[in-house]
């Protein structure tokens, strides 16, 4: 993107299958067993002889377990694996200052430093990895890109121990990797747009990058902008940078000091609502933080967060319990201190209203106006089965489960295929539809059409059309003759280059939707 900064050079280590690898150390099972960890009974982790025999990701406890007769199942223990991997990045660090941890398994290092005293940046890398696996962190890969996303997906994608994407070739690198791959990076709601672009024919990274940067930003607003910069090899980083306020961090003191690690993060909770509420009212987020641990005894231990999106009091809260955890501190736990280390426009990281989850603010600003003008003042679109893309459209009031919607996964013959248009006309709109002679097109029992489409009239405005296809009948209840319709579609463009979804029936031609 032109003038943004150039992306860091920077060092991903990866332990493969941590949580599997945490597990183990903390059991007597040998390091070849089949192992599953499950929380809320759904598998989240899964050793390699496990996947060997089908067990991914997602499954069902019980399909798993038919899948794997001999499978081993623990559950999954977040506060192990962070307490397990504290030591692995102390190591590091003992190399190079200032190691990031990204969540437990995942950390990563500035290049420059570490690069000088090894000699380059591949013998630093396998210093790195040598040193993980030193100190039990299984298998270890390591990703050296331009930027966090780039060099966390070499890591994930090395063949030997290190992959090394050289300066300036992040584009490269990422041009023939599945669109699906920016689901794994810093972007909310990323879901919804990796679908439409695979609908729209975009499957590679390379596809996506070529597109232009201003319609990309005008289609799929901040968030698609930001997964665009990725898809070019620019840094996962907020596209803005901020200054990070200096008045604003979180400080508990514990009197007497606390030995149990619950005990601190309970105490955390009010302190973490208030430091997130405090960047709130300056319209910032959080997306890395500074950890400061003090002991009665005067140990200190200091750990960099980095989220993918976006720091949470509930994340907070979490990284601190996981940072006390691995501290290995020999008397109680006195101080914590929590600093922002980067923050960003929280424009950036809001949740869509129709996302993966209603953020609280949402539920409960929408919930206070159904209270105040009616349950059904609130509506939210849903997506049901049909022929016609208006029955396919559903509102439903806010907090409501869809009733009497359409099954969208039943087959319906006749369907328009994807991609769908973006404007549905309810109700339709009326047309005229004319040849190059100024009469109505027509089209006979078996689908003739009597004359090419020249023209379109609605209203007071004419459109000359400058392609068209069809027409594709659509049958409805002919199973039953005196309900029986039958209706034809077609695809027009028009000399503004805008395309349309027309349908001709009984009672004439009529813009369904357009192809904006």
């Amino acid at each position: 993107m032109t003038g943004q900064k150039a992306p860091p050079r920077v060092i991903v280590l990866w332990c493969a299958d941590w949580p599997v690898t945490a597990a183990l150390d903390a059991s007597s099972l040998p390091p070849d067993a089949p192992i599953a960890l499950i929380d809320k009974g759904v598998v989240v982790a899964a050793s390699a002889a496990a996947r060997h025999e089908s067990v991914k990701r997602g499954l069902r406890v019980r399909e798993a377990q038919a899948r794997c007769p001999d499978l081993v199942v623990q559950p999954y223990d977040a506060d192990r694996d962070a307490r397990l991997f504290e030591p692995l990045v102390a190591s590091i660090e003992e190399l190079t200052p200032a190691a990031t941890v990204l969540r437990p398994g995942l950390c990563a290092v500035r290049v420059r430093g570490v690069a000088r005293y090894f000699g380059g940046e591949r013998p630093a890398a396998l210093a790195l990895v040598s040193r993980l696996v030193e100190h039990g962190g299984g298998l270890v890969r390591a990703g050296v890109a331009d930027g966090i996303f780039t060099a966390e997906l070499a890591a994930r994608r090395a063949a030997n121990a290190v992959e090394l994407v050289e300066a300036g070739g992040a584009a490269g690198f990422l041009a023939p990797l599945d669109i699906g791959v920016l689901e794994e990076g810093p972007v909310p709601e990323v879901g919804g747009i990796v679908t439409l672009l695979r609908r729209l024919g975009i499957r590679t990274l390379a596809q996506f990058a070529a597109l232009d940067a201003s319609d990309v930003s005008t289609r799929f607003g901040v968030h698609g902008a930001r997964l665009h910069a990725l898809a070019a090899g620019s840094d996962s980083h907020p596209l803005v940078p901020r200054d990070v306020p200096d008045d604003i961090h979180s400080e508990v003191v514990f009197e007497p000091a606390l030995e149990l690690v619950d005990q601190v993060a309970f105490g955390m909770r009010q302190h973490a609502e208030r430091f997130v509420d405090e960047l709130l009212a300056r319209r910032l987020v959080c997306t890395a933080i500074l950890v400061r641990l003090e002991s009665d005894a005067g140990q200190v231990h200091e750990r960099t967060w980095l989220h993918p999106r976006s720091f949470s009091p509930a994340d907070i809260v979490d990284r601190v319990r996981w940072q006390a955890t691995g501290a290995e501190f020999t008397a109680g736990i006195t101080r914590v201190v929590v600093l922002p280390d980067a923050v960003d426009a929280v424009q950036h990281h809001e949740a869509g209203l129709w996302g993966a989850g209603p953020d609280e603010r949402i539920h409960h600003g929408l919930s206070r106006v159904q209270g105040l003008l009616g349950h059904e003042a609130v509506l939210v679109p849903t997506v049901g089965g049909g022929r016609t893309l208006a029955d396919r459209q559903h509102l439903v009031a806010w907090g409501d489960r869809p009733v009497g919607v359409r099954q969208r996964s039943a087959p319906w013959p006749g369907r328009l295929p994807s991609p769908l248009p973006a404007t549905v006309f309810v109700p339709r709109h009326a047309v005229h539809v004319v040849d190059e002679r100024d009469e109505s097109v027509a089209v006979d029992a078996r689908g003739r059409v009597s004359a090419s489409l020249v023209r379109m009239t609605s209203g007071s405005r004419t459109l000359d059309l400058t392609a068209w296809s069809g027409p594709w009948p659509v049958d409805e209840r002919w199973w039953a003759p005196e309900q029986a319709t039958r209706s034809w579609r077609f695809q027009v463009v028009d000399a503004t280059g805008c395309g349309w979804l027309l349908v001709l029936d009984g009672d004439g031609w009529w813009a369904e939707a357009r192809y904006d």
